[in-house]
């Protein structure tokens, strides 16, 4: 399974967009954000996007809460299942437990990727490209046997989203 996953668009939903047909075109069958959309627009694209897909509420998005029954978004920590994979999505990194098999979350808008004791802990890193030039977003595969962990990322003055990839038997 593919899954794309990408956090903190902080309104800028030009780079939310191309990020998510960006990870389309890499075979991404789910989606996941990890919270500070700060937009309908944003939420309306995560909709749109044509794929099975699930956020959690940021700190920046109490304006959003109103919208929570018309869009899958909820409160976090959000606990849920993907085939026969467990996750755990939030924004804060505030609860980092090992409870599930992937613990995804955003708010500090640097990538971060560890594998420990058999749990994956994924931060797909920033949209906004306001903590440093970079568009960023993630392509989780899950095998039988590994995780492969795509980080893709561009220079807002740039076109072509580069990569670097990391991998971790299961």
């Amino acid at each position: 399974m593919k899954i794309a996953i990408v956090s903190d668009s902080h309104f800028k939903v030009d780079y939310l967009k191309e990020a998510i047909e960006f990870l389309k075109k890499e075979n991404c069958e789910y989606l996941i954000h990890a919270g500070d959309i700060c937009s309908k627009v944003g939420l309306d694209i995560l909709k749109n996007s044509n794929l099975k897909y699930i956020a959690v509420f940021g700190n920046n998005d109490r304006d959003l809460f109103q919208f929570s029954q018309d869009y899958n978004i909820k409160k976090e920590p959000y606990y849920f299942k993907i085939e026969d994979k467990s996750f755990k999505l939030m924004h804060l990194p505030m609860h980092l437990t090992p409870d599930t098999d992937v613990i995804i979350f955003g708010h500090t808008h640097e990538f971060s990727c560890q594998y420990i004791n058999k749990k994956l802990f994924l931060n797909p890193g920033e949209i906004c490209a306001r903590e440093k030039e970079f568009v960023e977003c993630v392509k989780l595969e899950i095998n039988a046997n590994e995780y492969i962990i795509t980080r893709f990322f561009r220079k807002i003055d740039e076109d072509n989203f580069m990569k670097e990839e990391i991998k971790y038997e299961q």
